[in-house]
């Protein structure tokens, strides 16, 4: 807080002037911005769950030859209010380290930027995510996976996401993303920036982390259910766990779990194609 600013604030009411002292702090508004963003992801998901005709209107949208305009952007809304949703609480650690060290600087007078730049960089690469599994949605609405409801249609299908999820977690690459994820610190401290535009850039890089981390869990929402409140929540929490940094094991499990998941949809679904249980 510079002296300009203690000096109007002290012209304040108390009430207001501890109002904007908290306001000025950069892990207050860390704090509300992840609340506030998740908070409205979920409101949004509830509120397409609740009102029939907006289901109904994201279910048109992905039937027939073609696909309006409107209809696109009904279903980029709602992958954009799930990843909001879904992947914002997950970024909570990384955010708060960053409002923390930005805490500390503004603390001794240095420059800090609001950390409502660097969850734009963030937010910036998972938008991008929407936008691949928007199409992906339609491409596989089309070839009769995904029915007019968004689930899967096909025990095969299901069955193989889970078990590509399940075996991502066992790649080098979702290791050396998560290991980001669960150490913001050192990559704050060798990459710190002070404007607008290098901050926007390392919420980009953080993000990037988190989609190599995250991408695959979230396509089992296509194996699920694409409007699953149940599974968005229970994968939702496990990728925020993962990120606390409880270590391998938990990842490992979860793949573990992903595989026979996997495995069990696939048997399930041979069996009931069996040309004696068909008869």
């Amino acid at each position: 807080m510079t002296e300009t600013t203690g000096h109007k604030l002290n012209h304040l009411p108390p009430a207001a002037s501890r109002l904007g002292a908290a306001f000025g702090r950069p892990k207050v508004i860390a704090v509300a911005c992840v609340i506030a963003l998740a908070g409205l992801g979920w409101c949004a998901l509830g509120l397409q769950a609740a009102n029939s005709t907006v289901f109904e209107a994201l279910c048109r949208a992905m039937t027939g030859e073609t696909t309006s305009a409107a209809g696109v952007a009904l279903v980029a809304g709602m992958w954009g209010a799930m990843t909001l949703a879904m992947m914002l609480p997950t970024a909570a650690p990384m955010i708060l380290t960053y409002a923390e060290i930005a805490d500390t600087a503004a603390r001794k007078g240095e420059p800090v930027v609001t950390p409502f730049m660097i969850a734009a960089g963030y937010l910036a690469v998972w938008f991008g995510f929407v936008a691949v599994a928007t199409a992906a949605q339609i491409a596989l609405t089309r070839a009769a996976l995904l029915d007019a409801t968004m689930t899967s249609v096909s025990g095969l299908f299901s069955g193989a996401i889970f078990v590509a999820a399940g075996a991502y977690q066992f790649s080098a690459l979702k290791h050396a993303c998560l290991t980001q994820c669960q150490h913001p610190f050192p990559f704050f401290f060798a990459n710190w920036a002070t404007t607008p535009r290098g901050v926007f850039k390392l919420g980009l890089r953080q993000g990037l982390f988190c989609l190599g981390c995250c991408w695959a869990m979230m396509l089992v929402m296509f194996a699920v259910g694409v409007m699953n409140v149940v599974w968005m929540a229970g994968l939702g929490t496990v990728m925020t766990v993962e990120k606390i940094g409880v270590g391998r094991w938990f990842t490992y499990a979860i793949g573990v779990a992903l595989i026979g998941a996997g495995v069990v949809v696939i048997g399930l679904s041979a069996a009931a194609h069996w040309p004696g249980r068909a008869i």
